[in-house]
């Protein structure tokens, strides 16, 4: 009797090993769908990019062609090399609104996770709410309060409202808090620190690798942001890469060669966000790693 009943285990046990594999399938594919829905304009606008104008809308779609260096040249020589003062201008909002918000929000998520004060939590729930916060809504009221003060269409205009990122303070105070134990805090300022010198010397050498994601998660978000700029700037010399781009392509609608121009300066302006996030990832690898061999 025990023979078949070890046969039967048998059959189930391998009916339960295969079962885990099929039901595997069903999300790898829903993630090869998701990466295909992602992925397939990206490869889109490579391709358009190395066809010429006449090729854009009369071959098959994912046809490559051979202008990407026309285009490229078009693009550099179209109104004396405009598009690189607006690549410039988003570098310059990027990566300065970037490291400033950055630095408010080490400041900010520090004081929140360390220190004890009447209406911390009040505070935390205020931020939690901004991030709730469509820009959208924020945006007018911005313009309205930098118009009283003169500073629109300046690039102080795009940088200040920046500064203050809801979701970066609130990452930073979430990393704080469990990176930086509150017993070295204490042991420093028993060795006699000042809380400035604890922050600068203790605090932020831990916060590093969540301050690198929000210096990531702000750099991607203004050098995309186009409703800000879009409201607050009107001189073409000032705008982003975003904003310069709307403005060819709502010129292509009279001059479809400007369509080429749109698509070449799409790719190029996609290539410092791929840039910036492999050096990243390579900091990130290299500090967790120090971060291992120093504990």
């Amino acid at each position: 009797m025990s023979a078949p009943t070890t046969s039967v285990t048998a059959r189930t046990a391998s009916a339960d090993v295969r079962r885990p594999r099929r039901i595997a399938l069903l999300p790898t594919a829903a993630l090869l769908l998701g990466a295909l829905y992602c992925l397939l304009p990206v490869a889109w606008v490579v391709i358009a990019a190395t066809k010429a104008g006449n090729e854009l809308f009369s071959t098959f779609t994912f046809a490559p062609g051979g202008g990407l260096l026309d285009n490229v040249s078009d693009l550099n020589g179209y109104r004396d090399g405009i598009y690189w003062r607006w690549m410039a201008n988003s570098a310059l909002y990027a990566g300065l609104g970037a490291l400033l918000s950055c630095a408010v929000s080490a400041l900010g998520g520090y004081a929140l996770a360390l220190y004890r004060f009447p209406g911390r939590e009040t505070v935390f729930n205020v931020l939690l709410a901004g991030v709730l916060m469509p820009p959208v809504i924020l945006a007018v009221p911005q313009y309205l309060l930098l118009a009283e003060v003169h500073l629109t269409d300046s690039r102080a205009a795009v940088l200040l409202p920046v500064l203050l990122s809801p979701y970066g303070i609130y990452l930073a105070r979430i990393y704080a808090a469990a990176a930086i134990p509150q017993d070295v805090v204490e042991a420093a300022r028993m060795d006699g620190s000042g809380e400035w010198r604890i922050f600068r010397a203790v605090a932020l050498p831990m916060m590093v690798p969540g301050l690198v994601t929000i210096f990531l998660f702000q750099f991607v978000a203004i050098w995309n942001n186009f409703l800000l700029p879009y409201i607050m700037l009107s001189d073409d010399e000032k705008f982003p890469i975003t904003l310069g781009l709307f403005t060819l392509l709502n010129q292509g609608s009279t001059t479809p060669a400007l369509y080429t121009l749109v698509i070449t300066g799409a790719l190029l302006a996609v290539l410092p966000l791929i840039l910036l996030f492999l050096v990243v990832q390579r900091f990130w690898s290299l500090d967790l790693l120090s971060g291992a061999v120093k504990s």
